[in-house]
């Protein structure tokens, strides 16, 4: 599995198969909707170099993680739910959506997004898909970014009041995390975030039951959400990010995704700029054509394997990433100690055969009724996968194993 890694759709499409392999090998991957809706949106893109949008768009599918990672839930409905008093964890945790409870653990099957993804890499795009992706296409080309600028630079927000993109954080940073009008920092987040107004009178009385603290205390994830979003419209009003992309609106709201990642992988510019100003002390951003090297030189290691060593899947005989390469040293960086040292986990057929059983007979519970709060003992998460057999030059699981229905 790896350290948990957020990525953007610019680091997916500059690695090749084959080394997107390696990725979902050893990253955890943290899939945010942004992906979801930028990929969507290249299908009503008009056909370039490198092909007909439904040629980039399989392209993309093709290389889109499948062993491991999860999608994470939307940022909008996070930030609603720590409005209404509801925990979201910014500790590097994913969190996804729509589990189903069952006695003593969860269930998750695959998102719409994920069995998309399936379809795409197959060249099956439906007609609704092609719809949604023009009109996500024309919204972004309707975006006035230079008019949301000229608004923030009313109030007086420019290049001489604001001078870097790291002053255009604080600024940020101050309006969020200030003790003197609380309820002006609550009302900026219903404003910035266009919360519904049937949840406008039940955050009112949440924060009013608990003592009509803070933003940042009240609701940090929704706070940070929005320390984001103020960060964004200084910056614009201060030219310190260009108001001529309306894709710089979308490329910003990979940053609402932080929290639930060890790692962000990014070949965009405006990435590398912004988004170590809200990262964590023990988080990392990774360029990701720094990164593609260092896979690259792992799928060139491990293909120096004899043809029988590898029919045997990734898994038996890819522990853990070879040394010498920027996957090594994120990995030495952050997994635990003495993590190379540990023997291979064998089982006999016997062993993988009650593992089975044990594991079907977990999915085909039936759903009981889960109350928030509730504890669970000995709890197992269960999460749906199709994971092609072989995927470029690698299998991914034995090749002795019945081919998926979606192999390529």
């Amino acid at each position: 599995m790896g350290p948990i890694a957020l990525f953007d759709k610019s680091f997916l499409q500059g690695i090749s198969v084959d080394e997107a392999v390696w990725f979902d090998r050893f990253f955890l991957a943290a899939v945010c909707p942004v992906f979801y809706v930028e990929t969507l949106a290249d299908l009503a893109k008009e056909p370039s170099k490198r092909g007909p949008a439904e040629v980039i768009v399989k392209d993309i599918a093709n290389k889109f993680p499948e062993m491991g990672g999860s999608p994470c839930s939307s940022h909008i409905d996070m930030a609603i739910a720590n409005l209404l008093g509801h925990s979201v964890p910014m500790d590097g945790r994913i969190p996804r959506a729509g589990g189903r409870p069952v006695k003593k653990g969860i269930v998750f099957e695959q998102t719409p997004e994920e069995e998309a993804f399936q379809r795409w890499r197959q060249n099956r795009f439906g007609d609704v898909e092609k719809i949604a992706a023009a009109f996500w296409r024309k919204q972004l080309a309707e975006l006035d970014l230079q008019t949301m600028a000229k608004e923030f630079r009313s109030l007086g927000i420019d290049g001489k009041s604001c001078k870097s993109l790291e002053e255009a954080k604080e600024m940020a940073h101050a309006l969020v995390t200030g003790s003197n009008n609380p309820m002006a920092q609550l009302h900026l987040a219903v404003t910035f975030l266009q919360i519904p107004s049937q949840y406008h009178q039940p955050i009112i009385q949440t924060w009013q039951q608990r003592g009509r603290r803070p933003l940042s205390v009240f609701a940090p994830y929704a706070a940070y959400v929005l320390s984001i979003e103020i960060f964004f419209q200084v910056a614009l009003a201060a030219n310190k990010i260009a108001t001529e992309r309306p894709s710089n609106r979308t490329d910003i709201a990979y940053l609402f995704y932080l929290p639930f990642s060890s790692i962000f992988v990014s070949s965009d510019n405006l990435h590398r700029k912004t988004a170590p100003l809200f990262m964590r002390p023990d988080q990392q951003f990774v360029w990701g054509h720094d990164l593609k090297p260092a896979l690259k030189a792992i799928n060139d290691h491990f293909m120096r394997l004899p043809e029988t060593e590898k029919e045997k899947g990734l898994m038996s005989f890819a522990d853990n990433p070879p040394p010498g390469n920027l996957v090594a040293e994120i990995w030495d960086a952050r997994m635990h100690r003495g993590y190379r040292d540990e023997p291979s986990v064998k089982m006999d057929p016997e062993e993988k055969k009650k593992l089975v059983e044990k594991l079907t007979a977990f999915r085909k519970q039936p759903t009981i009724q889960s109350n928030v709060g509730d504890a669970v003992e000995d709890e197992m998460v269960s999460v749906a996968r199709s994971v092609r057999r072989k995927r470029g030059s690698w299998y991914q699981v034995p090749k002795d194993l019945p081919d998926p229905k979606d192999d390529d």
